[in-house]
């Protein structure tokens, strides 16, 4: 009985999907991946980023959500312009979406410590959807299908804070040729974050993301997360208008060059009787550009 549950509740969740928007994934640990939603964040770190996120969602349901990401930017010899490239791969049931996006920007400062930057991101976004039985006539047919996009974005920060604003997918495209009602709706963004230090060890760092979707409910992230001796994160996170309420987030720089994240989300509402969680790790490389005078202050975000 309860195995029959799982399977008519992911049948249900799949076919809703379907019939409705379809949305950008989201992430617990955005803060460290704001390139997949904002393209005027590339190069902001002033070095090489490459990030690579893995997120298995509701776990213990048939079909969940699986959603892997890996980008990379940087910024050029001329340090205002950002380039960057990001993959999405994102899973439900018998279907799976693909981006393929290729980030631009360009930086200038506002005053002695901030820097605004514009960007623009382009690139193709690919769905399909797999028959379980082709001998089924209710799955009659399967799809694969490319389709082009655009988005844009706009960064302000200083070393301290930061604040965002940006639509990933601006351009509304049917991804499956009208045979079911798969659209890609135009998603829109705000970001932001500060850093503020209780203690010459300790840094404390909130940050907050918005996202609208046309056709879906409003989704808003809150997080909070302590920095020990720039090296350790620890916080925890509240998502409203989604099925995974609360979580919890650890990272770690594991060395000069690498840092290790982890994040749990407990499943609220109807979901959370047939699933263990959420869990979503991140690894992140970055290497320094060798560069004359001297070091740069630290990057929080």
């Amino acid at each position: 009985m309860k195995t029959a549950k799982k399977i008519l509740f992911v049948i249900i969740f799949t076919f809703s999907s379907l019939m409705t928007a379809q949305q950008l994934p989201q992430f617990t640990q955005y803060m460290f991946n704001t390139i997949s939603v904002n393209p005027a964040y590339a190069g902001s770190r002033e070095t090489l980023n490459v990030t690579a996120l893995h997120r298995n969602q509701w776990v213990g349901i048939d079909g969940n959500p699986r959603t892997s990401t890996f980008s990379l930017h940087a910024p050029l010899r001329n340090d205002r312009v950002g380039l960057g490239l990001s993959y999405i791969s994102d899973r439900l049931g018998f279907e799976s979406t693909n981006y393929v996006y290729g980030d631009f920007s360009y930086t200038i400062p506002v005053s002695l410590n901030a820097k605004l930057s514009f960007g623009l991101k382009a690139g193709f976004t690919n769905y399909q959807l797999e028959t379980p039985d082709s001998n089924d006539t209710f799955f009659a047919s399967s799809f694969n299908q490319w389709s082009p996009n655009i988005g844009a974005g706009v960064y302000l920060s200083t070393n301290r804070w930061y604040v965002g604003v940006s639509s990933p997918r601006m351009l509304t495209t049917d991804l499956n040729q009208g045979e079911f009602e798969a659209l890609e709706r135009p998603s829109y963004y705000s970001i932001a974050g500060l850093v503020l230090d209780l203690s010459p060890t300790v840094k404390f760092r909130p940050s907050v993301l918005a996202k609208i979707t046309n056709g879906a409910p409003t989704s808003v992230d809150v997080s909070a997360h302590f920095l020990f001796y720039d090296k350790l994160w620890l916080g925890a996170s509240y998502r409203f208008n989604n099925a995974d309420g609360f979580g919890a987030l650890l990272d770690f720089q594991i060395s000069k060059d690498f840092r290790l994240g982890y994040a749990y989300d407990m499943p609220t509402g109807e979901i959370r009787p047939y699933s263990t969680g959420t869990h979503e790790i991140i690894l992140i490389y970055e290497t320094l550009f060798k560069q004359k005078g001297p070091a740069k202050s630290p990057r929080y975000f």
